[in-house]
């Protein structure tokens, strides 16, 4: 038996945004889906600026995929473990990766104490995340591959029933394909042809 591949992760459906209010602070949380520290650092600072009369942008991310393997949370200035740590269970709780929560504070006048901040950022996380959704995305391997036309037509029909794609067709004395197939379905693509073609046919996994 061979070894499980894993090539899929759990992320946002769309980047959102919702607000709550708790004793006259307002709290806007914006949910991005990022692949890197940069475009989460860039989307963070422009989050900054675009509120920047606020008292704190707390923020939690989480990147890797398909497993999570990096992140970052913080208070931005509220008492430790009140904003940035529930944001950042929330996102954990909710099996999500490469996402980033960031929570703006406009402060109201009245202090919520710990477990009032911690309560209000998580509620405003939970509701951002709520409308944010998720989805599924598929890691994917891409391969060129070389047939002889006599095998066009059932290799596409095999294609199909592997869940592959062609990207592109080229056609002369043989067809060269580039396929895109999920990762866990790699080894089956290249038994099949092999078997199909009767190891006639060439792969080879190229950059996508």
């Amino acid at each position: 038996m061979g070894m499980l591949v894993v090539d899929e992760y759990t992320t946002i459906d769309h980047a959102d945004r919702a607000e709550i209010k708790v004793k006259g602070s307002r709290f806007i949380a914006e949910a991005f889906q990022v692949v890197s520290e940069e475009e989460t650092l860039t989307r963070l600072e422009s989050v900054r600026k675009r509120e920047f009369q606020a008292t704190h942008h707390c923020y939690a991310y989480v990147l890797g995929a398909p497993v999570a393997s990096q992140f970052k949370y913080s208070d931005d200035g509220e008492p430790s473990g009140t904003a940035g740590k529930p944001i950042y269970d929330l996102i954990i709780g909710r099996s999500l990766t490469n996402v980033l929560v960031v929570v703006t504070r406009y402060f109201g006048g009245t202090r919520l104490g710990t477990g009032g901040l911690a309560r209000a950022y998580s509620d405003a996380a939970r509701a951002v995340l709520d409308r944010s959704g998720t989805r599924i995305n598929y890691m994917t391997c891409r391969f060129r591959c070389e047939i002889e036309f006599s095998f066009y037509d059932s290799w596409q029909r095999e294609l199909r029933r592997l869940g592959a794609y062609t990207v592109d067709a080229r056609f002369s004395d043989r067809v060269t394909l580039v396929i895109d197939v999920r990762r866990s379905g790699a080894a089956e693509l290249a038994e099949s042809l092999a078997e199909l073609t009767s190891g006639k046919g060439l792969l080879e996994e190229i950059d996508a």
